[in-house]
């Protein structure tokens, strides 16, 4: 019977591999990879030759029979890798390690690189206790109805992954829904262009608005909620966004509803009521 080894490889800087994965890859006899190209980088700069097969989302289960033969019939050493960072942790892997347990295979982890403890390790946010969510959905609907239920659950400290195309997206969303949150979104994490934005999530969306390449790179997003403080202030924070919006951008009050309804996808109607209230307060001064 062979053996599965589940190894971790750099999220970003091929230096952050382990001596342990570089001897278990020497050792193997084959590498299931998500990407050979990408992978065939990580070989080359360390200048190891190795057999590999690809097995990705797309051809998981095809690709496990074969890996099977590997592994039962030819007592092979497989090492199961992914393009970056843990196998099976929001990336594929999954699978043939539970196809491996069934069987009776000894599956070993080779431990190392995750953008998950990485970013928690610099966000300066409490994580002790977390929750780990990986890509939220492509819909706005959905990604929204996720994070209301989270919300619900009054679940202090959140970990994302996040394409950049909707990062601002992302940020507009979990300002709607935390308002008074704190977050650190990590960019390209060990990378040469690496960059951290912290602060409350009002400070870090102006941020990524304002930088012309939050666009590049992918994120790992930490969302830290405190909600005693928030059910206390969450009221006016509709109200806050109006206001600014009237004195930033120079609107009416009708168009401040417009605007921040727009910017912020909360409803019309949400808002508009909130400005009612604006106008009550405004007429008793």
């Amino acid at each position: 019977m062979g053996k599965l080894f589940v190894i971790a490889t750099p999220i970003g800087n091929l230096k952050d591999i382990t001596l342990r994965a570089l001897e278990v890859i020497k050792e193997c006899d084959i590498l299931a990879v998500e990407n050979t190209r990408h992978t065939l980088k990580l070989l080359n700069y360390y200048n190891i030759k190795k057999k590999m097969i690809s097995y990705h989302k797309y051809n998981e289960k095809e690709r496990v029979r074969i890996l099977m033969e590997y592994l039962v019939d030819r007592d092979m050493k497989v090492g199961l890798v992914s393009d970056a960072g843990t196998p099976c942790i929001s990336d594929p892997g999954y699978i043939i390690v539970k196809e491996a347990r069934e069987r009776g295979i000894e599956v070993i982890s080779v431990c190392g690189p995750s953008a998950i403890t990485s970013a928690l390790s610099i966000s300066g946010l409490p994580s002790n206790h977390f929750l780990f969510y990986g890509f939220l959905p492509n819909k706005e609907r959905e990604r929204e109805k996720i994070l209301k239920e989270i919300k619900e659950k009054k679940i202090e400290t959140l970990v994302l992954f996040e394409s950049p195309k909707r990062i601002i997206s992302l940020a507009k969303l979990i300002y709607k829904i935390f308002p008074l949150s704190k977050v650190c979104f990590c960019n390209d994490l060990t990378k040469i262009h690496e960059r951290v934005y912290y602060g409350s999530i009002k400070t870090v969306l102006e941020e990524l608005e304002n930088n012309p390449y939050s666009y590049l790179g992918e994120y790992t997003v930490i969302v830290y909620n405190e909600y005693e403080e928030e059910e206390e202030k969450e009221e006016l924070i509709v109200e806050s966004l109006i206001v600014e919006a009237m004195v930033k951008n120079n609107l009416d009050l009708k168009s401040a509803v417009d605007y921040v309804s727009k910017n912020y996808k909360i409803s019309k109607k949400e808002v508009y009521k909130k400005a009612l209230n604006l106008k009550a307060i405004v007429r008793r001064i």
